[in-house]
């Protein structure tokens, strides 16, 4: 299968060379100079989004916040910067991964590879799951409690869909990120406390339920 990537970055250096190399890994290459290209250029479908944080006028967070809902391919930021909350926001706003400039093409590229088969994986998932009120889809990645569709973000979804397919189990916030994301997670378990807080948040305004039962000292379970 010959996958599409959309490559966002206000370096046209850098866009160049990443366009060669992943032309020669026989991907289609699609590549924007700022954030109001690469709104445009998201119409064109790609099935995974490599986007630069710090872009003059619409920044690449900004960029991930505004097509989300539109789109539900893997995003991975680019970034100079190494501050965790610019990490945290960057997820938070809907991103799957990011990598530190400068980085390794090869880790780069592992990186991309490792999403693209998640996301095939997910895909071929046709199953559903259904407690009381709640529906999981794991094909379309929806969840339904009564007559209401919940409004997640890519990430939310992920720690359902990984929490529910593995009942009873207790995961740290570590494990959880880890296995969101792909990578050793440390210093990024915050992340996880936070994306919980907006899933609990957005399922009480349907059901008195609790799904995802905190373990102190331990981490989170879904419930049997």
């Amino acid at each position: 299968m010959q996958y599409k990537i959309l490559i966002v970055d206000d370096d046209t250096e850098l866009l160049k060379m990443l366009r060669s190399y992943f032309e020669i890994r026989k991907f289609t290459v699609i590549t924007a100079e700022n954030g109001a290209e690469a709104l445009e250029k998201v119409s064109l479908v790609p099935d995974l989004i490599l986007l630069d944080i710090n872009m003059p006028h619409i920044d690449g967070i900004e960029v991930c916040r505004r097509i989300r809902d539109q789109i539900s391919c893997p995003i991975i930021f680019l970034t100079a910067k190494v501050e965790e909350q610019d990490r945290v926001n960057g997820l938070l706003s809907g991103g799957d991964d990011y990598i530190l400039k400068p980085f390794s093409l090869k880790e780069l590229d592992a990186r991309i590879i490792a999403h693209l088969k998640r996301e095939e994986r997910h895909k071929a998932k046709s199953e559903f799951k259904f407690h009381g009120e709640l529906m999981i889809d794991y094909s379309s990645k929806k969840v339904q409690l009564g007559d209401a569709y919940l409004e997640l973000t890519k990430l939310e979804y992920d720690i359902i869909e990984f929490l529910s397919m593995n009942p009873g189990q207790v995961f740290d916030k570590e494990r959880i990120y880890e296995r969101l994301c792909g990578y050793d997670a440390e210093g990024d378990s915050r992340v996880i406390t936070e994306l919980v807080r907006r899933i609990r948040r957005k399922m009480a305004k349907h059901t008195e339920n609790e799904y995802i039962e905190t373990v102190w000292g331990m981490g989170y379970r879904w419930k049997n």
